[in-house]
């Protein structure tokens, strides 16, 4: 079986790292919908659920910079298809994104928002407010990895890693089914991974040596 040699120029490695903390912050989605015989009953209608959210979020400590409106709109309501669909009224939607902190009272919040008017909770997604400086510590950690395979590679075929003169950033949500599936290190999903209550940041690069000459 014939093998292509892609890099005649030196040695080639993958490293992969990832970063696993506890998240910081809840970044939430709750939407109000209203439907009602008027447009402007359905605006009045949205507006007192507003309102009422807003003092419920602010009641728990969230700046009115954490939350902000990412949709508003208003349309026809119908049930059903065709001729036997029926008109049900003005249907007015309202959406918020917000980033809430406190996580020990993440559900009593929840709870607060709605009692409080939002009728929809489209979405609580964990993450962390870091998250620049740990993807920085992954990419030092990857780099970090990829050399040591080359070292251990030029070792065994008896050669001296030279200098770096290729690197490459890698997408790690790539791994595994990209081309790099057969570099099988720390860049894999593991059982950690997916432990719940955790962010995990990850990292990955391709680094190309030279042979440094004898």
């Amino acid at each position: 079986m014939q093998t292509t040699i892609r890099s005649p120029w030196g040695i080639t490695s993958y490293g992969a790292a990832s970063v696993q903390v506890a998240p910081d912050v809840a970044r939430i989605r709750l939407g109000i919908d209203r439907t009602e015989g008027s447009p402007e009953q359905a605006f009045a209608a949205a507006r007192a659920a507003i309102s009422g959210l807003r003092e419920a979020i602010r009641a728990h400590g969230v700046p009115d910079g954490q939350v902000s409106a990412s949709r508003l709109d208003l349309q026809n309501s119908w049930n059903g298809y065709g001729a036997d669909r029926q008109f049900l009224g003005y249907r007015c939607q309202a959406a918020f994104a917000i980033e809430y902190r406190d996580l020990d009272s993440l559900e009593p919040f929840l709870i607060a928002a709605v009692e409080a008017g939002a009728n929809q909770v489209e979405g609580v997604d964990f993450d962390v407010r870091s998250k620049p400086a740990l993807r920085a510590q992954a990419r030092a950690d990857a780099v970090r990895t990829a050399r040591a395979k080359a070292e251990l590679y030029a070792e065994a075929a008896g050669v001296r890693l030279g200098q770096v003169v290729h690197i490459e950033d890698v997408d790690p949500e790539s791994i595994g089914s990209g081309r790099y599936r057969g570099h099988g290190d720390s860049g894999g999903v593991s059982e950690a991974d997916l432990a719940p209550g955790a962010v995990v940041v990850s990292a990955a690069v391709v680094l190309g040596f030279a042979i440094a000459a004898p």
